[in-house]
């Protein structure tokens, strides 16, 4: 449709024509649903696995300089007591002499010594162990006596290194009333001479002699029984005593 149209431009006619107008581009087809999700999965970027935190090792502690254990110390020997030496003549207490002094706990709770019997006969028979055969024997048969021998003003102990617990025990089992003394240190043992050598089945060891000593009210030893068979023996010392 070319329309002529008039232009004055200094006193000249012009015709113009018109441009033709441009062929329209042919429209472009729409993306079908598959394109667009290609597309889609194309342009967003897939999503990385979270990496998981790398597990921190532990810190491994630098070791010292090993340390040496200490070395023990060797156990200290327990020491052997002494032993006494074994009565001989002249060591013993001697007939006519003075009996050697003494302080000792008894088992009634007392304490007896040689000074606190001044003026009384003194029996003093020393044994090896309470409850034993032997000792137990020696021990009714001087209890049986007691009024006996009070009469004629003598007072009869026996002594052995049984503590006074042990004697308690002993008295309560067997119904004894003579007094016993407990020397658990020994020292009137050895000083009596009665802490001595000896031998059993072919092993030697340190004990009680068993020996009796009657001492008279001026504390002067009078009579000795050494090496002392139980039976009999508390109605020998008895009349030893009533005829002091």
């Amino acid at each position: 449709m070319a329309k002529a149209i008039s232009a004055k431009k200094s006193g000249v006619t012009t015709k113009v024509k018109k441009a033709a107008p441009k062929a329209k581009a042919p429209a472009a087809k729409k993306p079908t649903a598959k394109a667009k999700a290609a597309a889609a999965a194309k342009t967003v970027p897939a999503k990385k696995a979270a990496a998981k935190p790398a597990a921190k090792k532990p810190a491994v502690k630098k070791a010292g300089p090993t340390a040496k254990p200490a070395a023990k110390a060797p156990a200290a020997k327990p020491k052997a007591a002494p032993k006494a030496k074994a009565a001989t003549a002249s060591t013993l207490p001697a007939v006519g002499r003075k009996a050697p002094a003494f302080s000792l706990p008894a088992d009634d709770g007392s304490t007896i010594s040689l000074s606190s019997l001044a003026g009384k006969k003194i029996v003093l028979y020393f044994y090896p162990k309470d409850d034993t055969p032997g000792c137990t024997v020696e021990a009714i048969a001087f209890s049986a006596q007691k009024a006996a021998f009070e009469a004629a003003n003598a007072v009869v102990l026996g002594v052995s290194k049984d503590s006074v617990k042990a004697h308690c025990k002993f008295r309560d089992k067997h119904n004894l009333t003579v007094r016993l003394l407990s020397d658990e240190t020994g020292e009137m043992l050895e000083a009596y001479g009665v802490w001595v050598e000896k031998s059993q089945y072919g092993r030697t060891y340190m004990g009680i002699a068993r020996t009796t000593y009657l001492i008279d009210e001026k504390g002067v030893i009078a009579k000795i029984w050494p090496k002392v068979k139980v039976d009999g023996h508390a109605d020998d010392v008895l009349a030893a005593v009533k005829s002091l």
